[in-house]
């Protein structure tokens, strides 16, 4: 089942993690913020907002932060640094109760992405699928399993749309 291969995916790209605190009720606004962060911020900035425990990425390619709701359960958000700026904001795994600033939720029929936005460019990342919004120098990315929006992502351009 592909929701179980994206399972295993994030399972092993996040390490033993302690209780941290992302939103439970997330806001993603397209191109400006995702659960109350927004690109460039630093990783202080990031800890005064999401709390200071999180396991971080050791397969990742740029220095990656990962937040969950309750330790050893794939919920929550995360982001990833370059030069000390986050470049990329993502939830993890399906956390209930996030939405967008448009009224897109967690657990929504895909159909919906296109009936709020308009036709996106739909971007294949293997088990799930990203579709993206373009806005300035920003990417929103709505994650979708099984044609059901499972996540959301904010992200600079030049960082990849597939986490």
């Amino acid at each position: 089942m592909r929701v179980g291969t994206l399972a295993s995916i994030v399972l092993l790209a996040i390490p033993s993690v302690a209780t941290a605190a992302p939103p439970r009720v997330g806001l993603v606004v397209s191109g400006e913020s995702l659960g109350g962060l927004t690109l460039g911020a630093t990783g202080a900035q990031v800890r005064a907002a999401w709390g200071s425990r999180h396991g971080l990425c050791r397969d990742c390619r740029v220095r990656t932060w990962y937040f969950n709701f309750r330790p050893f359960e794939p919920q929550g958000a995360g982001v990833s640094f370059r030069r000390g700026r986050a470049v990329a904001l993502f939830t993890v795994w399906s956390p209930a109760d996030w939405r967008t600033d448009r009224g897109l939720g967690v657990g929504d029929p895909a159909a919906r992405i296109a009936g709020i936005y308009g036709p996106l460019l739909r971007v294949n990342c293997g088990t799930y699928s990203g579709f993206t919004l373009r806005r300035g120098k920003t990417r929103t990315t709505f994650y979708v399993v099984d044609e059901q929006v499972w996540g959301f992502g904010l992200s600079l351009l030049t960082e990849p749309t597939c986490r």
